[in-house]
């Protein structure tokens, strides 16, 4: 790796300038992602922002939980026979109760498998 050096002044300073790596976003999962490494694990928080992958990591971590959000939340409600469209339409209150906690379920597995490891 080759570093660019700018004058200012009577120094020279490194050119460090982070590139456009993704057309992704980072989402809620690759937010509470960052949090934990900058407070739990500053190492390879450290070594993932000098090798210029910390983004890259965000962003794979992101895709990775809601794809997981997605199928798992799927699962629970082909295996329900409560969440039918018909159940919907007929007691309201307890299918958002049901897929309230399906989804809290969910979100539990996604931190702990994905994002606070």
């Amino acid at each position: 790796m080759e570093l660019n050096y700018i004058k200012v002044g009577d120094y020279l300073l490194p050119n460090l300038t982070i590139e456009k790596q993704n057309n992704e976003e980072i989402n809620k999962y690759g937010c509470l992602r960052l949090h934990y490494l900058k407070v739990n694990d500053t190492a390879l928080y450290t070594t993932l922002l000098m090798k210029d992958k910390l983004t890259n990591h965000l962003i794979s971590v992101s895709i990775e939980a809601e794809n997981r959000l997605n199928s798992l939340m799927e699962q629970y409600k082909n295996s329900d026979k409560l969440l039918s469209e018909k159940s919907k339409i007929n007691n309201q209150i307890e299918w958002v109760k049901l897929m309230n906690n399906y989804k809290n379920i969910t979100e539990e597995i996604i931190l702990k498998e994905l994002i606070y490891i």
